[in-house]
């Protein structure tokens, strides 16, 4: 009989499961980007998105569940708050995913998880500002 399984696994149990999650998240958090599969990047993609919006309350409940999902490491956690300018026009939206060649070994589609630096509406409402010929 089919239960009503949600999430995707991964294959792994729980607590590996969370360990994959935090070891990701540390990686983009301090290295503005990681390369990973597809599978697990959109798997991640929530949960970052939930962290940011923690940061966009930028109250002490919201610091204080920041670090416990960052277990604790302060440094994570100020590196998190210091892109607050990233929470003041979006609820969601704030990583991007690319496209990279598949793994050589296991034909596994890789991609590259990284930040959404600037805000894409304003670059837009600058460009419809501007007028082009042959209209």
């Amino acid at each position: 009989m089919r239960k009503r399984v949600k999430g995707s696994p991964l294959g792994r149990k729980s607590n590996t499961r969370d360990a994959l999650y935090f070891s990701l998240m540390r990686g983009l958090i301090k290295n503005g980007a990681i390369v990973t599969t597809r599978q697990k990047a959109k798997a991640l993609i929530p949960r970052v998105d939930r962290l940011m919006r923690y940061v966009a309350e930028n109250s002490i409940a919201a610091r204080r569940r920041v670090l416990s999902k960052v277990r604790n490491d302060r440094g994570l956690a100020e590196e998190l708050f210091a892109r607050k300018a990233l929470t003041k026009s979006r609820k969601s939206g704030f990583t991007k995913l690319e496209a990279l060649p598949s793994r050589r070994g296991d034909n596994a589609r890789m991609v590259s998880l990284s930040w959404v630096e600037e805000d894409t509406s304003e670059q837009n409402k600058e460009n419809e500002n501007i007028p082009t010929e042959g209209k």
